[in-house]
C-alpha cells in the first residue's frame, strides 16, 4: 500500500461524534510511552501527523486521520498511565471502552507492546478483555531497534508463549521499529488485505 494522503479529521471524547459513513477504521492503542505516535508517523510517513512527546499519557482523545480518502487511522488514548488522577483515568477508560465496543466501523485494533519488556500484566489483561468481547485485534511489538536480534526474538516468543496458555489461536503480530521503518510494509499490507476483504463483502 502506498500512502498518498494522510489528513487529520477530528478529535473528540465521544464515540457518537466520530466521523459518519462506513469507511473502515484501524485503531492503535497501548500503554503510555509505547511509541504509538512515532509508529503512526512512520506508517504514514508524515513526521508531525501524530504528536510525539517525551511525557507519557499525552493522547487523551480519539483522533481520526483519513488515509488515501479510503480508510481511517485512529489514535486512541493510552491505558494504564499511573500518574493520572483516578478521575482522569476513569474517563480515559470510558473513552476506550466505548470506542472499542461500540464503533462498528473499526476493522482491527492494533495493540502496541514494548518489545523491550517482559510480558506486562496490564497488557495481558487488556488483551484478555478484547478476547472476551470478540474484538478483532493484532499485536504490534514496538522499539525493535533497541534490542539485539536474539533478545528481540526471545522477548516476542515469551509474550506469544504466555498468550498461548489462554488462547487456542494467536492473533496476528508484527515487529516494528519507527526509527528504521521496520514492519511498515507488513502492517500496511495487512490493512490493505482487510480493506479488500471488506470491499469484497460489499459486492
Amino acid at each position: 500500500m502506498v500512502i498518498k494522503s494522510a489528513e487529520f479529521v477530528i478529535s473528540n471524547t465521544d464515540v457518537a461524534k466520530c466521523p459518519q459513513g462506513q469507511l473502515p477504521e484501524y485503531a492503535f492503542i497501548g500503554r503510555s510511552n509505547v511509541g504509538k505516535s512515532s509508529l503512526i508517523n512512520m506508517l504514514t510517513q508524515r513526521k508531525g501527523l501524530a504528536m510525539t512527546s517525551s511525557t507519557p499519557g499525552k493522547t487523551l482523545l480519539i483522533n481520526h486521520f483519513l488515509i488515501n480518502k479510503e480508510w481511517y487511522l485512529v489514535d486512541l488514548p493510552g491505558y494504564g498511565y499511573a500518574q493520572r488522577s483516578a478521575k482522569t483515568q476513569a474517563q480515559i477508560d470510558r473513552i476506550i471502552r466505548s470506542y472499542v465496543l461500540q464503533r462498528e466501523q473499526m476493522a482491527c485494533l492494533f495493540v502496541l507492546i514494548d518489545s523491550r519488556h517482559a510480558p506486562q500484566a496490564i497488557d495481558l489483561h487488556f488483551i484478555e478483555w478484547l478476547g472476551e468481547n470478540g474484538v478483532p485485534f493484532a499485536l504490534v511489538f514496538t522499539k525493535a531497534d533497541k534490542l539485539g536480534v536474539n533478545v528481540l526474538k526471545a522477548n516476542v516468543k515469551a509474550y506469544l508463549d504466555q498468550l498461548e496458555e489462554q488462547w487456542e489461536e494467536l492473533p496476528p503480530h508484527f515487529v516494528t521499529s519507527s526509527e528504521r521503518a521496520m514492519g511498515r510494509d507488513e502492517l500496511l499490507n495487512y490493512i490493505e488485505s482487510i480493506n479488500r476483504s471488506i470491499a469484497g463483502e460489499g459486492d
